[in-house]
């Protein structure tokens, strides 16, 4: 379970401070974000279209997991588009889920593991279990790559660690950002590594890669991407909550996108999206086909 640190109260405390108890009145929404790009591309997108399309003020506050949930909680936040379920963020749900509501399933199919280049042999990497060589453990200075301590990925990893008996390794903590930029280094030197990973993510159409085996189950299975709000959002503002209840995107679609952000940016990327799928947007504003 996720203990509740004086930072994360702090930063609750500040974000209840700098936002005050969110209003429709004003045609404001706002929405949490934490910088993974599955999350940027589609909080980004949402707000593109709320904006452009529905005449709506979008103030996007990021910020790391757990003060999302408590901003939903709390009403100093109306919306956030990344609540993994049901195990990732099982624990923060437990403590909030009488304060939420589901606006809808954003995009199925997703899931986290440990993921290595493909060029790391199969035979001698290709579960988690293998970790345990002596040999591979020093090809891998006993490290594996992680992101932000806050997410619920790097939880699991520790009860991985835990769970397969690799006390000999260490779980680096980084950031989402910090873990790409350690594969693109280990990838141009040809160098093992094995990274916290998620899909839908861009390094899966920037690299090849692959996910370990995970024979216990720790990681768990696929997940569902949820789009969450305070409660009352939906009566305050139906158009914008039934808008984001619409919202679905096919993960290949949005791994896609997100690689094209990659190549460009989160903006441009947004754009060629909209173009690209008039009647889907115009579904997602209208809920009419």
């Amino acid at each position: 379970m996720h203990i509740k640190t004086p930072l994360t109260v702090l930063l609750a405390g500040a974000l209840a401070l700098a936002l005050g108890t969110a209003s429709a009145a004003d045609k404001t929404i706002r929405i949490g974000w934490t910088a993974w790009s599955d999350a940027e591309f589609v909080t980004k997108l949402t707000k593109r279209i709320l904006e452009d399309r529905m005449g709506y003020e979008v103030e996007l506050l990021q910020t790391d997991i757990a003060p999302q949930y408590q901003g939903l909680a709390s009403g100093s936040l109306d919306v956030m588009l990344m609540s993994w379920q049901p195990q990732t963020h099982g624990d923060y749900l437990a403590k909030v889920g009488q304060d939420v509501a589901t606006l809808g399933i954003l995009y199925t199919h997703a899931r986290l593991g440990w993921a290595v280049p493909g060029y790391v042999p199969p035979e001698e990497l290709s579960s988690i279990e293998d970790l345990k060589k002596a040999s591979v453990r020093d090809a891998l200075d006993g490290t594996i790559t992680g992101i932000d301590p806050g997410a619920g990925l790097m939880r699991l990893s520790q009860e991985a660690i835990d769970a397969y008996g690799l006390d000999d390794y260490r779980l680096q903590i980084s950031s989402g950002a910090g873990m790409t930029a350690a594969l693109e280094r280990a990838v141009r030197r040809d160098e093992w590594i094995v990274v916290t990973a998620w899909s839908p993510h861009w390094k899966f159409g920037a690299y090849d890669l692959r996910y370990l085996e995970d024979p216990k189950g720790v990681l768990g299975g696929y997940e569902r991407v949820v789009a969450l709000a305070r409660k009352g959002f939906y009566g305050d503002d139906i158009d914008a909550a039934g808008f984001i209840s619409r919202m679905q995107i096919p993960i290949d679609d949005l791994q896609a996108a997100m690689y094209d952000a990659q190549q460009t940016s989160y903006e441009a990327a947004v754009s060629e999206y909209i173009a690209e799928n008039p009647k889907r947007i115009d579904y997602w504003v209208t809920g009419e086909f």
